[in-house]
């Protein structure tokens, strides 16, 4: 499963590095890092078809992840299966409007990657 994971904190990529060393070992899953929303749509350009899932903040200098999930929803004939929203603000605005714009999740940091884990798994590839 490819996951691309949005957040304008470099030291997210250590994290989840960190938390999925042996599903990144066995091959179960393949991480790919954007640090604003102008990167994760360059990715998405240039892998269109193999970003299965993106976990994406929603508060990020530029393109926030809101602004990033409405160009994914409008611009991609097949967009990633799943996009997950992460904020550390869970305020009902943002989750209101996050799944309005087709989020398939809402996420708040800390993220508990024991229950990430666990939503990976319900996704079939």
């Amino acid at each position: 499963m490819n996951v691309l994971v949005v957040d304008d904190e470099t030291d997210v990529k250590t994290l989840f590095e960190q938390r999925f060393r042996k599903e990144l070992r066995s091959g179960e899953i393949e991480l790919h890092f954007a640090f604003s929303g102008e990167e994760a749509i360059n990715y998405l350009d240039s892998h269109q078809q193999e970003a299965v899932l993106i976990l994406s903040d929603i508060n990020m200098p530029g393109m926030s992840g809101l602004e990033l999930l409405r160009v994914i929803k409008e611009k991609y004939e097949l967009p990633p299966r799943v996009v997950m929203m992460i904020t550390a603000y869970g305020d009902d605005g943002n989750y209101n409007e996050a799944m309005e714009l087709g989020a398939d999740d809402f996420l708040t940091k800390p993220v508990d990657f024991n229950a990430l884990k666990e939503k990976l798994k319900n996704i079939t590839t």
